[in-house]
């Protein structure tokens, strides 16, 4: 598999990521376009940023993440789940994982691990947040292979139709 992995201007290719989104996670059209608004505002936050997955120069998979901060809407929608843990610190000097997805056909052949080990390499923050559907699964899997563990579980996001798990690691992310 020739796949390289490196810095992504993920504003000029918000297209080419969210289809991979899109296919990764089955959205329709209409997510679609509320996404790529919420992912060009991400990128003007300070420290925002991406990384992609090449094959054949299409983009087969991408990363994206910032340092946390309590203002943004994730925070306040999962910081009373994580107070009600006793998890709360976790909002603060930690680099948020915002999205990790990769096209089905480069699933589980460690594109997804080495995007989110590249990202959180670069962090100054001394641990690392995110959340997943909270269901198992193959991306639960990986991110408690890298030392991810809950930090709060059954986060209702408004309009999410499944429930989340807010997820935690220290940095450097453990290697296999």
């Amino acid at each position: 598999m020739d796949l390289a992995i490196g810095p992504l201007d993920l504003t000029a290719h918000v297209d080419e990521a969210l289809a991979v989104q899109a296919v990764a996670f089955g959205l329709g059209p209409e997510e679609v376009a509320v996404r790529r608004q919420i992912v060009l505002r991400h990128m003007t936050y300070p420290g925002a940023r991406a990384l992609g997955a090449t094959a054949g120069g299409r983009l087969v998979g991408f990363v994206y993440g910032m340092p946390n901060d309590r203002t943004h809407w994730w925070s306040t929608v999962v910081e009373p789940y994580l107070r009600a843990q006793g998890h709360d610190d976790w909002l603060d000097n930690s680099f948020v994982i915002t999205e990790l997805h990769v096209h089905p056909a480069y699933q589980n052949k460690g594109t997804g691990r080495s995007l989110i080990t590249r990202i959180t390499d670069d962090a100054t923050e001394p641990r690392s947040i995110l959340s997943a559907i909270d269901m198992e699964s193959p991306a639960r899997g990986l991110y408690r292979s890298l030392g991810y563990v809950d930090l709060a579980r059954q986060v209702l996001f408004p309009s999410a139709p499944k429930p989340y798990a807010v997820m935690g690691a220290p940095l450097p992310l453990r290697r296999r």
